[in-house]
């Protein structure tokens, strides 16, 4: 697992979890689904690639934008997903655009410095 996909939105005190997690440093590369509020706020200190998914895109569009965007950017057969961060929009637009991709899901997280896996 060498991709981490991580939603970066809203919800007060979200952010954190999220780079957490990317500190962890285990992923080679870190895909952010940001809101155009986080894509301008958020310190990217690892250089993770952002993609802006507008929030106000119906769900069905919103998949197949994040569909167009993610495609070629994931060479991995299985990634590393969180979603502590977000909307039930996003979330959904990025599982469903993942799953559509072909490729297999992590859920991940961090803890004290390490990565956890949820089981699922």
């Amino acid at each position: 697992m060498t991709t981490l996909v991580a939603c970066l939105s809203v919800g007060k005190g979200t952010w954190q979890p999220v780079q957490d997690l990317i500190s962890t440093g285990i992923f080679d590369k870190v895909i952010l689904i940001a809101s155009t509020f986080a894509k301008d706020n958020y310190p990217n200190k690892s250089g993770a690639e952002v993609i802006v998914l507008d929030p106000n895109l119906p769900l069905p569009d919103a998949v197949l934008f994040l569909e167009r965007e993610l495609k070629g950017k994931i060479n991995d057969l299985e990634v590393g997903v969180n979603i502590v961060s977000g909307t039930g929009h996003e979330h959904m637009a990025v599982l469903a655009a993942l799953l559509k991709s072909g490729v297999g899901i992590r859920l991940v997280s961090s803890a004290n410095g390490s990565i956890v896996e949820l089981d699922v």
